[in-house]
């Protein structure tokens, strides 16, 4: 199998708290991987790094053999990215804001048209698209940030956190989605705090704690190492039942 990313020695340091702390990882080509932790654990400043948004303090990453820190024109081309902050021009309705993201990535019309239109329905905005996106729900917006981090169809999708505060049958139509990418063989990196999802997407999680890897394999290989029932029962068993305050 091709190696889609690979992270050694990843680190990064901030004045008070060291958020990321010799973090190695090699995800598969092709792989749905869940990168699961507490608040505060180091999650979204990873993603952060390997998206080229903030620098590390030490170590290096690399997406599909280039590097993140020096690669980071070639690397932004292959990744799509999906945060937690919804990024929508409000102004703009939901074709507009794709039209927009896609002319960014120099698309040809033919494409971004197909694209848009595919999006936007597999979205269930279809009917929304000339809506401007300041009227949608916080729920559609949420879904229209994932199709426009998807709108260039990248070859590796970074979604950190997407079916948040969706209703149910919002949240299952992601979940397809979402699986109809790893179908096609691109590579999903995802967050969640909602443990049955990642039971249900991942072909293998990642838990993360004070910067730390902790454990790392399959959903039911944890389950079974655990001696528990569900993924859930296994991020608290190995994170402890404390709450933590968002950082």
């Amino acid at each position: 199998m091709t190696v889609a990313l690979t992270i050694e020695n990843l680190t990064k340091k901030f004045e008070d708290k060291v958020a990321v702390e010799n973090l190695n990882l090699q995800i598969e080509k092709g792989e749905l991987f869940g990168l699961l932790g507490p608040n505060g654990a180091g999650k979204t400043t990873t993603i952060n790094i390997l998206c080229g948004l903030i620098k590390p303090t030490g170590g290096s990453a690399q997406i599909l053999g280039y590097d993140v820190q020096k690669d980071a024109i070639k690397v932004r081309e292959l990744i799509g990215v999906c945060i937690q902050e919804t990024a929508i021009y409000p102004y703009l309705t939901g074709a507009e804001n794709l039209e927009l993201f896609g002319g960014l990535h120099t698309m040809d019309k033919k494409t971004l048209k197909t694209r848009r239109d595919m999006l936007l329905d597999k979205m269930g905005l279809a009917e929304d698209a000339k809506r401007k996106a300041s009227k949608y729900s916080g729920g559609m917006k949420r879904r229209l940030s994932l199709a426009l981090a998807l709108i260039h169809d990248p070859e590796m999708a970074f979604l950190d956190e997407p079916t948040v505060a969706l209703d149910p049958q919002s949240r299952h139509a992601v979940w397809d989605f979402i699986k109809d990418q790893k179908s096609r063989g691109k590579t999903v990196i995802l967050t969640t705090h909602y443990m049955e999802e990642a039971e249900e997407l991942c072909d293998r999680v990642g838990v993360i704690d004070h910067g730390k890897l902790i454990a790392l394999g399959t959903p039911k290989q944890l389950i079974a190492e655990n001696g528990v029932k569900n993924l859930e029962e296994v991020f608290i068993q190995l994170t402890g039942r404390n709450m933590r305050e968002e950082i």
